[in-house]
């Protein structure tokens, strides 16, 4: 029988000191850590950048498929891709829960077991947090500082008509991945001596369960020295985070059907559930890839990064926001959905 310890015989503080052991700085920027009031960070005339995530299970996660191992590395890498998206790299995290008294002392720790996977893989530093209870269910609340050279800050509003259009890894596979576990979960309530047939769908149920932040573009992209003109994370899916970039830089936008990077296992997933890959990459969401832009004189370095795709440009009709689908056909690109124009 597994061990089971009651918060309450811990106490919040306690509680807290548990979850911090094991905990190490990776950055040089923490000035205090752990065990204060506040965290202490020394900016050495860098642009501090910061972001708050907040979900909730029920709404945002169902914890009779997600691990809790793996909620805490999936919670870690969606507050820290908003880091990335400002091409920055992440320093602290905080983390602050809501628990109800369904949860074990031990259920917490492995939740924090990937948090601190996901703070190694990152090297950033867990800081903080807050500990309260909740009438039911679990609510977690990530908060992370991020660091970045002013010269090298990538916002939302700064491309510019002609700019080449990117993205990084594939998408729709998130969508796809729980569009899996949810069914599964269905066959299970129906008849619970049913085995998940999960086996050739590995890949995009790994998208839904533990997206990675994808600072190593981040990287890449400082080694060849070039600086995206606007940047966002791939949250909503592809067509609201072009449309985003649009509205805050003031451009309209050109991509291709023929460009747009899915996976095989996404495109087989998608046709079993009888959904449009391409729905489930433009609408999708949760994929936590970033979206780019790029000047076209930066283009032919940045087609040297294995992992990065052109998939169209944005021009100087604000309302032009386009889909040139596989036929020629151009669509609107619209949030959800596209219809045609």
């Amino acid at each position: 029988m597994e061990k089971r310890t009651e918060i309450g015989s811990l106490g919040e503080f306690g509680l807290i000191q548990r979850l911090a052991e094991g905990f190490t700085s990776h950055q040089p920027w923490t000035s205090i850590g752990i065990g204060d009031d506040a965290a202490g960070l020394e900016a050495n005339g860098f642009k501090v950048v910061s972001t708050t995530e907040l979900i909730i299970e029920g709404v945002h996660f169902d914890l009779s498929y997600t691990p809790l191992k793996h909620l805490g590395f999936k919670v870690t890498s969606l507050a820290l891709s908003d880091i990335a998206a400002m091409n920055a790299i992440p320093a602290q995290l905080s983390v602050g829960l809501g628990l109800s008294n369904r949860f074990s002392v031990e259920a917490v720790e492995e939740l924090y077991e990937g948090i601190k996977l996901a703070c190694e893989e990152y090297k950033v530093d867990l800081v903080g947090g807050d500990t309260t209870s909740s009438p039911q269910g679990l609510i977690i609340s990530v908060s992370a500082l991020g660091l970045v050279a002013e010269d090298q800050l990538v916002k939302r509003s700064g491309a510019k008509p002609n700019d080449v259009i990117c993205v990084t890894g594939d998408l729709g596979g998130a969508l796809m991945g729980l569009q899996s576990l949810e069914r599964e979960k269905q066959v299970y309530l129906a008849n619970p001596d049913m085995q998940p047939e999960l086996n050739e769908k590995n890949y995009v149920v790994m998208r839904q369960l533990k997206p990675m932040a994808r600072f190593d573009i981040i990287h890449d992209l400082k080694e060849l020295g070039v600086v995206p003109t606007s940047m966002i994370d791939c949250s909503d899916g592809l067509a609201s985070e072009i449309l985003h970039l649009c509205n805050a830089s003031g451009t309209g936008a050109r991509i291709f059907e023929k460009n747009i990077p899915i996976d095989d296992e996404t495109y087989l997933v998608a046709t079993e559930f009888s959904i449009s890959p391409l729905t489930a990459a433009l609408n999708g969401g949760e994929d936590y890839e970033l979206v780019f832009t790029i000047a076209q004189a930066d283009f032919d370095k940045v087609s040297k990064i294995t992992d990065v795709t052109a998939i169209g440009y944005m021009t100087d009709i604000p309302t032009e926001r386009v889909l040139v689908m596989k036929s020629e056909q151009v669509v609107a690109l619209t949030a959800p959905g596209f219809g045609p124009q």
